[in-house]
């Protein structure tokens, strides 16, 4: 029924029934935690803090260290000033490494929506370290890290802005790379019963944390089960399903996100099948990939325009794949590193000149066909700890205006409220055509089937709803700050809300195209 308590228009007779034999809808208003996990996520990942690496923090690496990862700085500081200076290290440098400063910018300068925050097992404290490289004195140094941890989320839900936390280092490495915690050059997270149990424990702690601890459960957007998964890794959908299946029965409503492993496409179509309507997971779970187009032989053999022409073209993989759940299940991706870093090859192929106006469209298409295709973007990273991070540093990039806060964010509270009642004046009449459009084309495709057109009109009533609650959130004081949000992480919400929806059927794509469109309709109506 509609809000008055009407049949929704367009209800046939024969549909009364059905339509009086659904279970109530439990759908609720959006509520602050739904607004900060699924708006357009634009924002920052936070390389090098609790998870180290030298290029990015080379002041954390003393003399000796002997190579680039967290274990050979702790281990290399532990041998030079022993435990109590190098615990006292390592805490500064968590606590300091945004501050307050800094918070201000992201959220009133870079309008970030959220940080992308890398962790390791070893962030987790002693307990998570025993019989792995860490155990031992190494331990020791991280005793306060998981508070440090909490005070950082609680810390960015002051200034509006969510926490991504990434299991960015597991035990044995999910890649053999100095950034899963040690030098190993193994990835030996996979085929090994031992890491592979100790990564779930130490994903189901964090779970734990999140739906029991003030200081994350209102500020943590999501839950990383590991980052840059080695290609072909063995094992891994096995894994990702054990623990989403653990985590699932701690919090079900935590989005949890998973690396594609640089195999996009495998990985869209597991959150496919995961993301069925019946699959008995209720948790969204969201691909995250990496885009970089500095690494390869064929991109350092491309000019920065070949480059740039192919960012059109990113995350194709999503087609056939997203915009009906009904159909195929859920597929949302974000992108959860990008720069505006080209090799030096690719810039020897044009001017020194160009160099400038290139990166700044390099970073400009990249934001934009991430906000077409994706659930949101962090860039690599926020600052680095030497001179000018150029073009791999957000900051930098950010006030060079080579990358962008989505316009909706930027916009003062007086244009937002402007906007949501101009939306709103035209509710009623653009929800009749849009019920009236529906009917008459299914009754010319499908004349004489008997469909359940009251569906289209429910979802619809819903989906402008959610859209004016996500849009209004900040002038209603529900979130701090300027701007609009808008529902980015669509396909996991839209999924969300045909779930809460209680509907069930063959006709209940009906209700989600409503949604979609009572979604779409506010924008253009709200021209956000």
């Amino acid at each position: 029924m509609d809000e008055g308590g009407q049949l929704p228009i367009g209800t046939a007779p024969q549909e009364q029934n059905t339509l009086e034999q659904m279970s109530p809808s439990t759908i609720q208003p959006a509520s602050a935690p739904d607004i900060l996990r699924y708006r357009y996520h634009h924002g920052t990942s936070l390389g090098s803090v609790f998870v180290l690496e030298q290029w990015l923090s080379p002041a954390m690496f003393v003399d000796g260290s002997g190579g680039g990862s967290e274990l050979d700085a702790v281990n290399a500081s532990l041998r030079q000033s022993g435990l109590a200076a190098t615990k006292r290290k390592w805490e500064n440098h968590w606590n300091t490494a945004v501050s307050d400063s800094d918070w201000e910018w992201l959220a009133n300068s870079a309008h970030c929506t959220s940080i992308r925050l890398p962790v390791g097992y070893f962030t987790l404290g002693p307990a998570f370290c025993s019989g792995t490289p860490f155990d031992g004195q190494p331990a020791q140094v991280y005793i306060d890290a998981w508070a440090a941890v909490k005070a950082f989320v609680l810390k960015a839900r002051s200034y509006g802005i969510g926490v991504l936390i990434d299991l960015h280092a597991l035990p044995g490495g999910a890649n053999p790379d100095a950034h899963s915690g040690t030098s190993s050059g193994k990835a030996d997270l996979w085929n090994n019963p031992v890491n592979l149990a100790l990564s779930q424990k130490c994903l189901v702690f964090i779970a734990q944390e999140v739906r029991s601890a003030a200081e994350l459960t209102n500020g943590v957007i999501g839950l990383e089960l590991c980052n840059e998964a080695v290609n072909n890794a063995p094992g891994l959908y096995g894994w990702y399903d054990s623990v989403i299946a653990a985590i699932s029965k701690i919090d079900s409503s935590l989005p949890i996100y998973i690396s594609d492993a640089w195999d996009l496409s495998s990985a869209i179509g597991y959150v496919n099948r995961i993301g069925k309507l019946r699959a008995g997971i209720t948790n969204p779970v969201v691909v995250d990939t990496h885009k970089y187009y500095c690494f390869s032989d064929t991109d350092r053999q491309q000019s920065p325009q070949q480059i740039i022409a192919r960012v059109s073209k990113e995350l194709g993989e999503l087609d056939g794949h997203d915009g009906s759940v009904v159909d195929h299940g859920a597929a949302q991706v974000v992108v959860g590193e990008y720069s505006c870093v080209l090799s030096e090859q690719t810039w020897s192929q044009v001017l020194a000149s160009q160099r400038s106006g290139l990166t700044n469209m390099f970073g400009q298409v990249q934001g934009e066909r991430w906000r077409q295709r994706s659930g949101g973007s962090y860039f690599w990273t926020l600052n680095m700890n030497w001179n000018d991070g150029g073009e791999w540093e957000f900051s930098h990039q950010t006030r060079s205006s080579n990358v962008s806060p989505p316009t909706h964010l930027t916009l003062p509270g007086s244009q937002v409220r402007a906007k949501i009642a101009n939306a709103q004046n035209s509710r009623s009449r653009t929800r009749i055509d849009a019920q009236a459009a529906h009917n008459l084309y299914w009754d010319q495709h499908a004349p004489g089937v008997p469909m359940e057109h009251w569906r289209f009109g429910a979802g619809w009533d819903a989906g402008f709803s959610d859209a004016v609650s996500f849009s209004q959130s900040r002038v209603s004081g529900v979130l701090t700050g300027t701007g609009a949000d808008k529902i980015g992480m669509l396909d996991v919400w839209i999924r969300k809300r045909v779930i809460e929806s209680r509907q069930e059927g063959q006709y209940l794509w009906e209700f989600e195209q409503g949604l979609r469109q009572g979604i779409s309709d506010f924008y253009r109506l709200a021209g956000i």
